[in-house]
């Protein structure tokens, strides 16, 4: 089984880092300023060349998945993008130093972008197996297991359950990264949430790429370039992901998770392609019926009453969703960490060792209020895919709306309001989205928002 099965739509990218990882020996530092445009796809891609990516900016509707953050990240505005067919191309741009025609070689520093939902995590975890692995592009079983685990002892993550990257855990991350392989041929560093650092945390990575070990490989994720440090950016080989197809991901869950054809469609076009989310809409049928009940309660607000007590149904959909998916992680945690500490559930702890169980609730705490900002996000994305649908149904393009299931309901809704004003809820959501990442209190943001989208 090789360590790309479960990636799709990226062809291009997964070409790109096999390539890479099939050339042994000491990687070859990038020096400032050193990027330039290369395309490894075709057609109106080629654009590439000169620097500019098509379709540049527009995003998508979560790392990343559930235990990756739904919609994390997810810049506002990216939904109606993520419906768009003409994005849905599966085409990876790589940027690399012009001084080599062979842009696939190895470098010290990678930067995987892509709206998220894209897999830019799995696509860095698999190129990691394949580092780590005993020199074979494809990796092997036993590294991938310890990858999947996080538990090799040459793979460093550096993540956040919070809303940034502290600057201790940077700390320690680049002092890991000083120390030679212990059993792989490389020493491999995966920052999922490089665009969750502010600047003087940057600035501690910033010198870790100035100044790398032959031996190790950064592997740094965020949604798109614009979201790292222009210093930084100048240190790393960018490869941009573009959303998979609705087919592309629908094909996945079905070889990987084991669900049926109609299904995995359905979640993936309700998903917009964003693999997480759609393995979850489609292996959890509670979280499907609350995505329903969300598109539901916005479609009978009738009055700005209705209005306020909508948003705080949503505010409770999103943390009941949050709840469902760090629940049985925060539980499975809490009973790992006290049998490494010799004690059984429900036994008194003794004085000692509460202060690391205190560590393990507030990091619990943080992780919960990620989940929750990323649920009402989510639920903004599902919100603006539903007033695009309207819009299109106003257009009259019914065939290319994505909530199919409610058409009855969006003619309806269509009847109601004028084009004009559909396109006036879709930008009310997208600022919601602004003003919520502004830390604007989400009740307020999404009361102002639904006002927009009371139809008499």
């Amino acid at each position: 089984m090789s360590v790309w099965d479960d990636l799709t739509g990226q062809a291009e990218a997964i070409a790109v880092f096999r390539a890479a990882a099939e050339r042994p020996g000491p990687v070859v530092p990038m020096s400032a300023g050193e990027g330039a445009g290369v395309d490894t796809g075709t057609g109106a891609a080629a654009q590439s060349d000169s620097g500019a990516d098509p379709g540049a900016g527009t995003g998508a509707g979560e790392d990343s998945g559930v235990g990756a953050d739904p919609g994390a990240g997810a810049g506002p505005g990216s939904a109606g993008a993520a419906a768009d067919p003409g994005a849905r191309a599966a085409t990876a741009v790589l940027t690399a130093p012009p001084a080599t025609d062979d842009h696939s070689s190895m470098t010290h520093a990678w930067l995987i972008t892509g709206p998220p939902g894209s897999g830019r995590s799995n696509l860095a975890f698999a190129f990691a197996t394949a580092l780590l692995g005993p020199g074979t592009p494809e990796g092997d079983e036993a590294t991938r297991r310890q990858v999947e685990a996080r538990t090799h002892p040459d793979l460093i993550l550096l993540s956040t359950e919070g809303v940034i990257i502290k600057m201790d855990a940077v700390k320690e991350a680049v002092s890991r990264s000083q120390y030679s392989p212990s059993v792989g041929r490389y020493r491999v560093v995966v920052v999922e949430d490089a665009d969750r650092m502010v600047e003087r945390t940057s600035n501690v990575l910033l010198k870790a790429l100035e100044e790398p070990p032959e031996r190790t490989v950064w592997i740094l994720c965020a949604p798109s370039e614009a979201d790292l440090l222009p210093t930084i950016r100048s240190r790393v080989r960018t490869v941009r992901l573009r959303m998979p197809s609705v087919d592309d991901v629908a094909e996945l869950l079905q070889r990987r998770d084991g669900v049926d054809a109609v299904t995995a469609e359905r979640a993936a076009r309700h998903a917009q392609s964003h693999i997480g989310m759609a393995h979850r809409l489609a292996t959890s049928p509670e979280a499907e019926s609350r995505r329903e009940e969300t598109l539901r309660a916005a479609l009978g607000i009738r009055s700005v009453s209705g209005a306020v007590n909508s948003a705080a149904r949503l505010i409770a959909i999103a943390g009941d969703d949050a709840k469902a998916i760090t629940l049985e992680r925060d539980a499975e945690e809490r009973k790992a960490v006290l049998r490494s500490l010799g004690l059984d559930e429900g036994q008194t702890i003794p004085a000692r060792l509460r202060g690391q169980l205190k560590e393990m609730e507030d990091d619990q705490k943080r992780r919960a209020t990620r989940s929750l900002r990323d649920g009402i996000d989510r639920i903004l994305v599902d919100l603006a895919s539903l007033y695009r649908d309207i819009l299109m149904v106003q257009l009259g393009r019914e065939h290319a709306v994505i909530n199919s299931e409610l058409l009855r309901e969006m003619t309806d809704a269509a009847a109601a309001a004028s084009p004009s004003a559909t396109l006036a809820t879709m930008d009310a959501i997208a600022l919601a989205r602004q003003r919520i990442e502004a830390n604007v209190a989400p009740a307020l943001a999404l009361e102002a928002m639904l006002v927009s989208a009371i139809r008499r």
